[in-house]
């Protein structure tokens, strides 16, 4: 399989001719596993074209994933994992603030995986994951994950190649553990450029709303760019596989993003949605009860 290039960010179709985003942006390792992430565009508008089309597809994918969410809660035999995985200011939180406002909050969970503390760091780094799990019928978005367990100490150096390979290998079992109890799995990484994260940085520090988001660790992080790059490069091209596939979102426009996100969610639910589950309810008897005059 050759390896996905910028050339091809032109729109990918179904048999039916309509656009596929998932073939769009599917991660595209060599035959190697090796990934080269400079080769694919942060800034491509693919599939939709212009800020004003993709805010008005947003608001109609939205009514979709409703109800699509609805009948996922109703029947409750599936759950639904969606894994936000990028560098600091690639928009994981806008992602989680502007699609997640589409689900039922009665099953829909939202967690954040920081540094851990220190009963979290006596456990191996998959205890704390395993324990926000989705319930059958919920979705749940992980803005980082656990992911980061095995990025992170590969891009400063803090892990030996043994080590990080022990990871993996936990994180594929994990996942298949969750594969095989019912769980959908869609891992999504916002890619952002160079400049645009200088740009969104500069805004943080610009706006006194938004300085609370900033972080001096994060100008660290940035003088890593090449390594993080390269870790993400790794543990991506040895994670990806068509159960639990890998998306690589252009995320310079956030408009593009979080039409892109939603998108991908919609047509991974669709192709497991089930209808509404039947009832044993009398209905005729029922309504005749509700409307009898008091």
């Amino acid at each position: 399989m050759k390896q996905r290039s910028a050339s091809s960010a032109s729109a990918s179709g179904r048999a039916d001719g309509s656009f596929d985003i998932r073939n769009e942006l599917r991660l595209r390792p060599t035959e190697d596993g090796t990934v080269d992430l400079a080769g694919y565009p942060t800034d491509t508008t693919a599939g939709i074209g212009d800020r004003k089309t993709a805010e008005r597809a947003f608001a109609d994918i939205g009514v979709q994933l409703g109800d699509l969410h609805e009948r996922l809660i109703a029947n409750g035999d599936r759950s639904f994992l969606v894994v936000l995985q990028g560098l600091d200011a690639s928009g994981k939180n806008g992602i989680a603030k502007h699609v997640g406002r589409f689900f039922d909050p009665s099953g829909l969970h939202v967690t954040t995986f920081g540094p851990p503390t220190a009963e979290e760091a006596r456990h191996g780094f998959l205890w704390r994951i395993r324990k926000q799990v989705p319930a059958p019928g919920t979705i749940t978005i992980f803005n980082r994950s656990h992911y980061e367990d095995a990025i992170v100490p590969v891009a400063v150096g803090a892990s030996t190649p043994s080590e990080v390979a022990r990871r993996i290998r936990q994180i594929r079992d994990f996942e298949q553990e969750l594969l095989d109890a019912g769980t959908v799995i869609v891992k999504c990484v916002p890619h952002i450029s160079y400049d645009e994260q200088r740009e969104r940085f500069l805004r943080r520090l610009t706006r006194t709303d938004k300085q609370w988001k900033f972080s001096e660790a994060d100008l660290d992080t940035r003088k890593r760019w090449s390594e993080f790059q390269a870790s993400y490069a790794m543990v991506l091209g040895q994670t990806d596989r068509d159960e639990a596939p890998w998306y690589i979102v252009p995320a310079d426009r956030r408009w593009y993003r979080n039409w892109a996100i939603a998108r991908l969610l919609a047509d991974t639910l669709a192709d497991v949605a089930r209808p509404y589950p039947h009832t044993a309810l009398d209905v005729d008897r029922l309504r005749a009860n509700l409307e009898a005059p008091n």
